[in-house]
């Protein structure tokens, strides 16, 4: 991650967007990182606004990052106004459930799922962990049904999660997921293909969305020969280095 995960724009002094257009992560050290405090400090910045409009194109990411959004956006005091404008999958799926309203064009999609993790260790450990994913999990579900009240049950999200489900924007919209179903959009791409990898169902349409990975450069002469001599130099170096151990 090369950069911070969102964006904010004044409007006018009553009025703020902000942008959340690529996977959520933090990234760096210090009293300078992109994190969900420095996040705070530019929310905070924005002074006495009325009105928060939130767009929304990202494959999700850091699941306690967004969590701390979802909670900093839901506990302000403006009127947030959450548009979908693409793709709001997994974690970014919670952080749009802290919108007063909620926007999705006929074409935009929620993915849902439980958390995950990377982990290692004996049986204990992983017991430890799969217990903590539990815990994860329910919080995760209270933020879905908090906004979709008596129109989705915890017995139907927890299925709905278990299944990692896309939903359509009238689908989210039936589930209470969703307070306005509006026209079609052209969205351009911002999610790498590479970061679908991790989920099972994604959709082909959503797949269409994404810009292809990063290519390699092309291995060309000119390309072998640099690394052929970088080697070289590096090794005469490591050599004059060691007294002479290395003969290259």
């Amino acid at each position: 991650m090369s950069k911070k995960f969102w964006e904010f724009k004044n409007q006018t002094s009553t009025e703020a967007d902000l942008y959340l257009y690529i996977e959520i992560a933090s990234w760096g050290g210090g009293y300078y990182a992109h994190s969900a405090k420095s996040f705070k400090g530019e929310l905070d910045s924005l002074g006495e606004i009325k009105t928060l409009n939130v767009y929304v194109n990202s494959p999700g990411g850091d699941v306690f990052e967004g969590v701390a959004i979802y909670n900093m956006l839901k506990r302000h005091k403006a009127h947030v106004n959450v548009h979908v404008d693409g793709l709001a999958a997994s974690i970014a799926s919670v952080i749009a459930m802290a919108g007063d309203t909620i926007y999705m064009p006929s074409n935009a999609m929620l993915m849902i799922h439980n958390a995950w993790m990377y982990t290692a260790g004996d049986s204990n450990a992983l017991r430890e962990a799969a217990d903590m994913l539990d815990k994860v999990n329910t919080s995760l579900r209270q933020s879905y049904l908090d906004k979709a009240g008596d129109a989705l049950s915890e017995e139907d999200l927890t299925t709905l999660m278990d299944n990692e489900t896309w939903l359509t924007a009238q689908e989210a919209f039936d589930y209470g997921l969703c307070d306005v179903v509006g026209e079609s959009k052209q969205v351009a791409a911002s999610i790498s293909k590479d970061l679908f990898a991790k989920y099972r169902n994604v959709p082909e349409e959503v797949a269409e969305m994404a810009e292809p990975a990063p290519q390699p450069a092309a291995f060309t002469d000119e390309n072998r020969q640099k690394i052929i001599q970088n080697t070289k130099s590096e090794l005469e170096n490591l050599n004059s280095y060691l007294g002479g151990i290395l003969n290259a």
